[in-house]
């Protein structure tokens, strides 16, 4: 309604001015723009709050994406150190005791559920230190590129880890503003949790 009565008001201009004073007839059109600015301005609002929320929840969801990728990898790291304890375990190189808890806690880690995934990769932690944190032992006991090899595995395990809990801790902070909360820019995605387990590798192994 407001478009037509412009459109009507600047066609009637010529008449009107024949029948008003020409101060009059620049007032009624001057009136009409102040209507204008503010459509102008609510549309403008509109195209960059969407703007906003479109670049957000594309955030979102590459925050979500790296960390799935961070969660591979960490989960690719944690198999090969379990797969080097257990070929320690059954390289005949540790006395029965040793060889039997380490292989023991190797297996667990490898076969275990996702709900006690970080305990069980905990106790081959434990495990690892229990049977390498004598150094002098372990270099007299076993060759020294098994041993470079899983301290190399060890290593990976941590910096996996930290890599991935930052992805899970940028995307939960994220996840908690009110943008994203308010417009449900997540969607149904699942709040991503960080892996906290033991991963201190053993002090005689090579770093």
């Amino acid at each position: 309604m407001r478009r037509g009565a412009a459109v009507l008001t600047l066609a009637a201009l010529p008449g009107l001015s024949g029948l008003l004073g020409a101060d009059e007839v620049g007032n009624q059109v001057v009136g009409l723009w102040p209507g204008w600015w503010w459509a102008t301005f609510i549309l403008l609002l509109l195209v960059v709050l969407g703007w906003f929320l479109s670049f957000t929840a594309g955030r979102v969801d590459r925050l979500h994406a790296r960390v799935e990728a961070a969660r591979a990898a960490l989960d690719a790291q944690l198999v090969r150190r379990s797969a080097v304890a257990l070929q320690l375990a059954t390289s005949g190189e540790l006395d029965p005791a040793a060889s039997l808890l380490l292989a023991a806690a190797a297996v667990e880690a490898r076969e275990c559920d996702e709900a006690s995934r970080e305990a069980a990769e905990s106790d081959l932690s434990r495990a690892l230190r229990a049977v390498l944190d004598d150094e002098d032992a372990v270099v007299d006991a076993m060759g020294v590129e098994l041993l470079t090899e899983l301290g190399a595995a060890a290593q990976r395990v941590q910096l996996a880890r930290r890599f991935h809990n930052d992805a899970v801790r940028a995307t939960r902070d994220t996840r908690r503003s009110r943008p994203v909360r308010w417009f449900r820019l997540a969607g149904h995605a699942a709040m991503p949790a960080s892996f906290e387990i033991d991963d201190e590798p053993p002090e005689g192994l090579p770093r």
